[in-house]
């Protein structure tokens, strides 16, 4: 009896690791590290660490969860998404809808634990987290809105320590919301054909395929200019840092070289495993340089 339910509570956890992509939590999770420990000085109090780390999860966790929710019925139609959990009935949408919930109420509890500017801002964060899912239906910029919304990790990191803004997390920000529309643009090609046909708004949908992979790049060289820029202001960050950027710089690259607009079959892989290691390469060598003077 205990194994069957032990088994069983193994398959769900794994269907909905599934479900939110667990594993692309480091895309903003690394800047939100690495803006906490710049804020610090490298020098952060424990509880304070716990609760960001909290916050961050507990809000990728949920908002990608309740995006799953609204976007059911698109995936259902989508050759590439329709076996997703929810189109294919593994998990239903009230149970995830709970599962979201408390993901928020986690994040929101969290939240009032750190300062009085964190908890002013929290509706904003909600607010963005529970409508970027929408803006595929009335507008080509969803991959921007969708930057943004995963750029609240860094700011929110920096005013948790702080209590106030700076032009770094600003930086920060920026650098992450322009490289994660940047890789979403790429991930979206993918489904060029599909979009036209139903009405989803996207970069490439309106701009075509061959101009929205130059405007992925060129959200990318932004990224990396404001990443270079953070390594210019802050005083905690050397040549470790810099070694990072050029290759995270390289890294891009290569990303926009393994596709083009008549050949996407590396599309995933760009937008996708190309980019956990960027997400990698920054934290540690950003990490390293707050804490290795060289």
């Amino acid at each position: 009896m205990i194994k069957r339910i032990a088994e069983k509570t193994i398959k769900k956890t794994k269907q909905y690791s599934t479900l939110v992509m667990f594993e692309h939590t480091i895309f903003s999770l690394s800047f939100g590290i690495v803006s906490m420990l710049l804020a610090g000085g490298g020098h952060v109090d424990p509880q304070i660490i716990a609760l960001i780390l909290v916050v961050l999860l507990s809000a990728r966790t949920g908002a990608n969860a309740i995006n799953r929710v609204i976007d059911a019925d698109i995936d259902a139609k989508n050759p590439r998404t329709q076996n997703r959990q929810l189109p294919s009935k593994i998990l239903n949408k009230k149970e995830v809808i709970i599962f979201s919930s408390v993901c928020f109420l986690i994040m929101v509890g969290a939240t009032f634990m750190i300062n009085r500017l964190a908890i002013m801002l929290l509706p904003i964060a909600i607010f963005m987290m529970l409508t970027y899912s929408y803006t595929k239906r009335f507008t080509w910029a969803c991959h921007i809105y969708l930057g943004i919304t995963c750029a609240i990790a860094p700011m929110g990191a920096w005013i948790a320590v702080t209590g106030y803004f700076h032009i770094i997390p600003i930086l920060l920000s920026a650098a992450n919301a322009l490289w994660i529309a940047g890789f979403d643009i790429i991930y979206g090609s993918q489904d060029f054909e599909f979009d036209t046909n139903n009405n989803v708004n996207s970069i490439p949908q309106r701009f075509g395929i061959k101009n929205g992979l130059h405007i992925s790049a060129f959200f990318h060289l932004c990224a990396v200019i404001s990443l270079f820029a953070v390594g210019y202001l802050s005083p905690n960050l050397g040549n470790l840092y810099y070694l990072g950027v050029t290759l995270i710089a390289g890294l891009l690259v290569y990303e926009h070289k393994i596709i083009s607009p008549t050949n996407l079959s590396h599309a995933k892989i760009a937008a996708y495993g190309v980019n956990q290691v960027v997400s990698i390469v920054f934290m540690v060598f950003s990490i390293s340089s707050i804490y290795i003077a060289f």
